[in-house]
């Protein structure tokens, strides 16, 4: 919501009034459930046989970022207005970014006690 702008009271669907957003700790992304080891990646290499899968604790392993991405990827317009919101979008695995120039500002999301760290 963020991302796209909805909280705006200039917000209009066609449009990005959106705010860019900084993602930080990316490799201490929790899932529910048994999403982990059941939730799956693929990707075709363009070869005869070559789809490949990964869970999600083998993606995250390998690369953080990936999961959430493609997470906020899948909410976004399929169209070039998403591919622009998403251009707006920063994850980092650690507590380090590189924007403390912009002055960015915290937000606080509401999370489950049982998730927290």
């Amino acid at each position: 919501m963020i991302l796209r702008g909805k909280r705006k009271a200039c917000f209009t669907p066609h449009s990005d009034c959106g705010d860019n957003v900084i993602i930080i700790n990316a490799e201490k992304v929790v899932l529910t459930g048994n999403k982990m080891t059941q939730k799956y990646y693929m990707r075709y290499t363009g070869y005869p046989g070559g789809q490949r899968t990964r869970t999600v604790a083998e993606q995250m392993k390998r690369k953080p970022i990936f999961v959430l991405e493609h997470a906020v990827r899948g909410m976004l317009p399929k169209n070039r207005l998403g591919d622009a919101i998403f251009k707006n979008l920063y994850v980092y695995e650690g507590p380090e970014h590189k924007h403390e120039a912009q002055q960015p500002q915290e937000l606080k999301i509401n999370t489950h006690k049982q998730y927290k760290n």
